[in-house]
């Protein structure tokens, strides 16, 4: 009984893979954040990349007006309904001349992050090998965490402005992974990828036979005219790719929590099986909103660039701001996010500043929150993502608080 009794005392009621889900850098930003506010700071958020802004006036109607069907309060079915699955791969056809059957190579998603969270467990046995970016979203890594798979780091570097070199994948790694995932452009990097990359990158996961899992989440964040490409635009992808989509950021419905995954048959059914035990998927009218998005998008004309001229206006606003503030930042192609190295002062001295304490002590003495860099991976350290999600004012009063925050605490030796 005594034996018994030390056993359920020390007893724990959390699994201990929870502990490799990643960085809890998120809730120590928090942490940080609640410390500032209580020494009288104003905060000026730049950590998470969630919209401030909300979808189209005609969105929200279409999702009021569907919420008021009674009929829409069923269980709506894991796939999606037949109207989304449609307008989805009529939307990928008309945006990327890609097409993909929606009764088999379509899912809908409760966003793209429930999709990529549960792909691992769809699709890996525990014990296998999958692909990954460092830095990257922290999502890829904490998936495989869930499913037991042991990741493979790809390095971004910014020497090779941030691409990964897949000649550099070992051999033995090919042969053993089950798939890649890779973010084009990315979070927390806005790397471009052309066509000839994933095409190679098609090419060698056919030769190895390893699934492609591409993250196209900024699909519609591309800036000074370039618009981001699917992989699946490569001749045979479909054989080979998933790609995932979300309506988060391109139509600023991150709390409807919808998305969809496209592409290889057997892995989006892999993937559905797993759900359809899981969820009951999406609320009816949140499907109806995202299908008048879509519907909207497709009745643009080439010159209408969605939620991307907004981003790019505040890209170069802070951009702009923050090299008058000493701090030379490179502009992004794409996406939400500047990644930036940290300043001169703060890397080249006696004592190198991490970049945790560089957020930390930004935040508290200004206000400003940012997230540390190696929250995304060891190839992070050394730079810090800022998210490009407050007004132009904002913005501007952010990079003059830097500027006072660099020159207080930068290296004089530098």
């Amino acid at each position: 009984m005594e034996t018994l009794s030390k056993h359920t005392s020390e007893r724990s009621w959390r699994a201990d893979k929870l502990s490799q889900l990643g960085s809890s850098i998120f809730s120590e930003v928090s942490e940080w954040r609640l410390e500032a506010l209580q020494s009288g700071r104003h905060i000026i958020d730049l950590s998470i990349g969630s919209p401030d802004l909300g979808p189209s006036v005609e969105i929200r109607e279409s999702l009021s007006q569907e919420a008021l069907k009674e009929e829409n309060y069923t269980y709506p079915g894991t796939r999606g309904s037949a109207e989304f699955r449609g307008q989805s791969a009529a939307w990928m056809k008309h945006r990327f001349g890609v097409e993909v059957d929606p009764e088999t190579e379509l899912l809908s998603l409760m966003g793209s992050q429930d999709g990529l969270s549960h792909l691992a467990q769809a699709v890996c046995n525990p014990g296998d090998i999958a692909i990954v970016p460092n830095p990257g979203y922290p999502i890829y890594t904490g998936a495989l965490a869930i499913a037991g798979v042991t990741p493979w780091y790809l390095p971004l570097k910014e020497e090779n402005e941030f691409l990964p070199d897949l000649d550099d994948i070992p051999e033995e790694i090919w042969t053993k992974a089950t798939f890649i995932l890779l973010n084009f452009p990315g979070n927390p990097i806005a790397v471009r990828a052309d066509l000839a990359f994933f095409a190679k990158l098609v090419g060698l996961a056919k030769k190895w036979n390893v699934l492609v899992v591409h993250d196209l989440a900024y699909s519609e964040m591309g800036f000074d005219g370039y618009r981001p490409v699917s992989v699946l635009q490569v001749p045979g992808a479909r054989e080979i790719a998933v790609e995932f989509h979300s309506f988060s950021k391109s139509f600023n419905m991150a709390g409807c929590r919808i998305g969809f995954v496209a592409g290889n048959a057997d892995a989006v059914g892999a993937l559905r099986e797993l759900k359809s035990n899981i969820d009951f998927g999406i609320f009816k009218p949140i499907q109806a909103a995202a299908i008048y998005a879509l519907e909207q998008a497709m009745a643009c004309s080439e010159e209408e660039d969605g939620v991307a001229s907004l981003y790019q206006q505040r890209r170069d606003i802070l951009v702009a701001s923050l090299a008058e503030a000493g701090w030379n930042v490179p502009k992004p192609e794409a996406t939400m996010f500047l990644w930036a190295r940290l300043p001169e002062g703060f890397r080249n001295s006696s004592a190198p500043w991490s970049s945790r304490r560089f957020a930390r002590e930004l935040l508290l003495a200004t206000g400003v929150a940012v997230i540390p860099g190696d929250a995304f991976g060891s190839e992070g350290e050394g730079y810090v993502r800022i998210a490009l999600v407050q007004e132009e004012a904002a913005l501007q009063e952010a990079a003059q608080r830097i500027g006072k925050f660099i020159r207080e605490h930068a290296s004089p030796s530098t």
